[in-house]
């Protein structure tokens, strides 16, 4: 696209004729195996918010009550509110971006589509594409992880003597995830993420419902809420909650999942937007308050260690193992939406359009394909157990720009918006400060990457 079209209330009805024009000027170009087979847009609105719901509420939301030790209760709520705020209108900023595209008759499927078409194509292919390609696999590699811990949580709940080491648990983790990433299409994953949805709200509920019973049995710890540590790492602190808060509010798909939307899309990401965020501010807020008020600065990496105590757990053993088959079914569905982005691109690579999606052309390939997929994240799970660390330095690299900076540029760049106007500048405001998180997140994890470097040991038990 050359030229850009303007903001959509102020075009005149001649204008209105030209873009007809411009749309029977330029067909919509026929559509890759990608697109077509994993990118099936055939979803209602309520689908595309089951989708939505799994991309972002995820167990990484049993962290926050550890962001909450690092910024205190004041500055942890506010941090959690404004990452909501901010994170529900960039979204809603990039469904905009994509309807005026579709609108105009150049549907966009994909992150690097709509920065190919705004920014140009050297920003699509060099930059978004790969940045978005290697979070989302990243995503997965830190899922099986966390898949095989809570396996073996299960495990030592069960057998505490038990001597089968982490690996063997995430190896497992992957089995199933072979099997799960066999599902052809997004779309087709619809009924997967209703469940996942049901799920992080069960563990959600479980969780804030043993932090209050801890919180007034006579197991509670003594609670003391002030920040620990020195001023140096107090300072660091702060932007490592952020980080956290900021990544357990990130998807990074967001076009991929409009994309499952069957047209016309007007107004419907919008209302998947509403079910994702009413199901993320009952579990974000729940979770992290009754956490941080039953632990205070006591609270670990994630809640569920607490749960555990010093010596014996501070639950039963049933609520224990049931909260965290919760956990282990609901990071499952998780990794299977962010193996979309690897299965679109084998997809786009290997499969044929012109036959048909079932054909054995074109399963070959894709059952090939996507299960060495899966077993190189399930390899690097297994010999990374701290891939936690190095995930977080991705994060600043890679969420913070695909969530809060790209959607504020996507938007000015496309309408542009008046300088004087007060979206202008509430997008570059928006934009700005998340530039600078990236490089102080990026130096906060890189510092938490030296800390722990001591403990780093391929294939190890922890």
């Amino acid at each position: 696209m050359g030229t850009v079209a303007p903001n959509l209330m102020e075009v005149s009805g001649t204008a209105s004729v030209h873009k007809e024009n411009s749309v029977v000027a330029n067909p919509p170009k026929e559509l890759d195996a990608g697109a077509l087979f994993v990118l099936k847009s055939e979803g209602s609105w309520l689908h595309c918010g089951y989708h939505l719901t799994t991309s972002i509420a995820a167990p990484a939301l049993l962290s926050l009550p550890f962001a909450l030790t690092l910024l205190g209760w004041v500055g942890g709520l506010i941090c959690l509110a404004l990452a909501g705020l901010v994170t529900f209108y960039s979204y809603n900023l990039l469904s905009l971006v994509l309807e005026h595209q579709e609108k105009l008759g150049h549907r966009q499927l994909r992150f690097r589509d709509m920065a190919r078409d705004i920014l140009g194509p050297g920003w699509g292919k060099y930059f978004v594409g790969p940045m978005q390609f290697w979070i989302c696999y990243g995503a997965v590699i830190a899922c099986t992880l966390l898949g095989g811990q809570s396996l073996k949580f299960i495990y030592l709940l069960s057998n505490p003597d038990g001597k089968m080491e982490l690996y063997q648990f995430i190896t497992m983790f992957g089995g199933v995830t072979i099997v799960l990433a066999q599902m052809p299409s997004f779309h087709s994953l619809r009924h997967i993420n209703l469940v996942s949805l049901i799920l992080c709200l069960a563990f959600s509920a479980c969780v804030t419902a043993g932090s209050i019973y801890i919180g007034h049995s006579n197991k509670a710890p003594v609670r003391d809420y002030t920040v620990k540590g020195s001023a140096k790492d107090r300072n660091f602190g702060i932007f490592n909650a952020i980080s956290i808060i900021a990544t357990t509010y990130a998807s990074g798909i967001i076009p991929e999942i409009q994309a499952t939307l069957a047209p016309p899309v007007k107004g419907k990401m919008f209302k998947g937007l509403c079910v994702c965020y009413s199901v993320i501010v009952t579990t974000y807020f729940s979770v992290a308050i009754s956490g941080y008020w039953a632990f205070g600065n006591q609270a670990m990496g994630t809640v569920l260690s607490n749960f555990m105590g010093d010596e014996k757990p501070l639950l039963p053993t049933w609520f224990l193992l049931m909260t965290n088959v919760f956990t282990l079914l609901q990071v499952s569905a998780v990794t299977v939406v962010y193996l979309q982005p690897t299965n679109e691109v084998f997809e786009k690579k290997f499969a044929d359009p012109k036959m048909p999606q079932f054909s054995t052309r074109n399963v070959v390939p894709r059952l090939i394909l996507r299960s060495l997929s899966v077993v190189v994240a399930t390899t690097f799970a297994a010999m990374l157990p701290f891939f936690g660390d190095i995930m977080a330095l991705f994060g600043a690299f890679g969420c913070i720009p695909l969530d809060f900076i790209l959607p504020m540029i996507f938007y000015n760049v496309t309408f542009k918006p008046s300088k004087q106007s007060l979206i202008f500048w509430v997008n570059t405001l928006i934009a700005g400060v998340s530039f600078l998180l990236v490089g102080v997140g990026a130096v906060a994890s890189v510092r938490q990457i030296v800390l722990d470097a001591k403990t780093y040991r391929l294939f190890a038990n922890m």
